[in-house]
């Protein structure tokens, strides 16, 4: 069987300059790279604004990332496009077309690409559905969650999106739930498949939480406590995550701590709302984790929080369960398809006093660590990745 030539878009993906963007992405581009089927070219297009909001950050570090760079014995080439913040998301699609097709056509005609593959919903699926136009080949979408529940909600966006869709040849969700938004927004449901995420098992495995401790209690840049009860909240510090009724919970358990792993826009505002609550003595702020240290960061918590507003199914729902660290989540996305019984952890209302009452339930009767790891078992790279690669082969007719 010839290697399937695969050209794959993707705005969420890590770069120098972002090393921690996108990491589920690239884990299972990872995992499709090391497979002897297909020849994989991954484009992730970095948006950047005109002068002077150039020159103010994000964007002063994201434009010094380089034209290629390499990821885990991956090439991953960045091309950029002209980006209007807060107003101008609408347009994005054709900035990327724009940017990326001069790159496609030259790779295309030195070797012809078999499809074109979008790894996000918007912009890329649009994008991604103008370059495979342009090329000729067919094209395939995945949606992970913002992208459906975000775009889908802007008029502009979501006619593009649902072209993008009618044209392709095959289309991703990452959870049935997602499928169902997807089907509600008027894509056509004849196309869509369940795409589960994936898992690096071995590094990703329950350790006894007392030696999980005090190996994060140690390391200088977390410190983390060495004693009582620990709640982990991972995630970007941004209003969606929800981190804000996590600090609220807290207030209602006296004792425990509340280690934040992650970093972003809101952090003042969360730092301010901790010290109100009179709790600022028991929350730590630990920045972004380190992909190394986040395992045993989630093997020391007691129970891992994250009342986010929206997600499609998140990887830290499932990397937390293969540490053997159950769950307190909303009933947002795939979360009845990861949380299927008390073994898991505990699926509760987006409000501090449930979320609260839930981690009390947990600490007072934890359950197992084998029992909450077997939850994660059925996830893995190698199962992600060799589902996608047979979607691609169909989808390109080269079964």
């Amino acid at each position: 069987m010839s290697a399937l030539r695969v050209l794959s878009l993707s705005t969420l993906f890590p770069s120098p300059a972002r090393p921690a963007f996108g990491r589920f992405v690239a884990n299972q581009m990872r995992a499709v790279a090391e497979r002897r089927d297909v020849e994989l070219t991954m484009v992730n297009p970095i948006g950047l604004p005109p002068w002077p909001l150039s020159l103010s950050e994000p964007f002063r570090t994201l434009a010094e990332t380089p034209e290629t760079s390499e990821l885990d014995g991956l090439t991953v080439r960045h091309a950029r496009f002209r980006l209007i913040p807060k107003v101008g998301g609408d347009g994005n699609p054709g900035r990327i077309v724009s940017a990326v097709l001069p790159l496609a056509r030259k790779l295309h005609a030195a070797a012809p690409f078999d499809l074109v593959d979008a790894q996000f919903f918007f912009p890329d699926g649009p994008a991604a559905h103008g370059i495979a136009r342009a090329l000729g080949v067919p094209l395939t979408i995945k949606a992970r969650g913002s992208d459906i529940h975000y775009w889908g909600k802007r008029p502009r966006a979501l006619k593009q999106m649902r072209a993008a869709a009618e044209a392709a040849a095959g289309l991703l969700a990452v959870s049935e739930a997602l499928h169902r938004e997807m089907i509600a927004l008027g894509m056509p449901a004849d196309k869509i498949a369940v795409h589960y995420t994936g898992l690096d098992h071995d590094r990703f495995q329950p350790l006894p939480r007392t030696a999980a401790r005090a190996l994060v209690s140690a390391v200088p840049e977390l410190g983390v406590w060495a004693e009582g009860p620990l709640i982990v909240v991972p995630g970007a510090l941004i209003p969606l995550k929800g981190q804000e009724l996590a600090l609220e919970a807290l207030a209602q358990l006296p004792g425990v701590h509340l280690a934040l792993a992650g970093s972003g826009p809101d952090d003042a505002r969360l730092r301010s709302r901790a010290e109100q609550l009179g709790i600022a003595d028991r929350v730590q702020f630990l920045g972004q984790v380190s992909h190394e240290l986040l395992p045993q960061l989630l093997c020391a918590a007691d129970v891992v929080v994250l009342p986010s507003e929206r997600e499609g199914l998140a990887n830290a729902w499932v990397e937390a369960l293969a540490c053997g660290t159950p769950l307190v989540i909303p009933d947002i996305g795939g979360a009845r398809e990861v949380v299927k019984d008390a073994s898991a952890g505990r699926i509760v209302a987006r409000d501090p006093a449930a979320i609260a009452a839930a981690v009390r339930e947990l600490l007072a009767e934890p359950p197992a660590r084998e029992a909450v790891a077997a939850n994660a078992a059925r996830f893995s790279w190698q199962t992600n990745a060799a589902e996608l690669v047979a979607f691609w082969r169909k989808a390109a007719g080269k079964e």
